[in-house]
């Protein structure tokens, strides 16, 4: 078992981007980052890279659930996606596979079990990409507010 798992499309970068952020969201999931690595490289150091973007998703509720039962269990956080274009113009996205890093990092049983959750939510999102909509909805796992266009998940009182 990996540490990721992944899907290679054959369609547009922006579009898979669009697409994965989509099925995150059905998954309960917000995009609270964003890192275009290939601008990075060029800024910094005047690398020409291939496209290469990490979203950090996060669901609020299982965060929270993971630091309270583990403080230190947010150098896991957020769980990152991966979408790379290769030489052959396929686009390939990845995601963290939560089974094999999570029961690495802890022996805690009931973070073991929300790993698991995590893991069908986002090997969900990531196998529904191939698909004009998704085959499974998580959505009671979204926050209460809408998530705004920069993915900060607005705090309800």
């Amino acid at each position: 078992m990996s540490y990721y798992y992944s899907r290679t499309l054959t369609i547009p970068f922006e579009e898979v981007i669009q697409k994965i952020t989509q099925n995150l969201q059905q998954q309960g999931f917000g995009i609270i980052t964003t890192i275009d690595l290939k601008e990075t490289l060029k800024q910094k150091l005047a690398i020409d890279f291939r496209k290469y973007t990490i979203l950090g998703a996060c669901n609020p509720q299982f965060a929270f659930k993971a630091v309270s039962i583990d403080s230190h269990i947010g150098v896991l956080l957020p769980c990152n996606i991966v979408i790379q274009e290769h030489e052959n113009n396929c686009v390939e996205v990845s995601a963290i596979n939560p089974l094999k890093t999570i029961p690495q990092a802890t022996e805690s049983s009931s973070l073991r079990e929300l790993a698991d959750d995590l893991n069908n939510r986002l090997r969900t999102a990531v196998d529904n990409l191939h698909y004009n909509k998704p085959l499974q909805q998580h959505t009671e796992a979204l926050p209460t507010g809408s998530i705004s266009k920069t993915g900060n998940v607005p705090i309800q009182g």
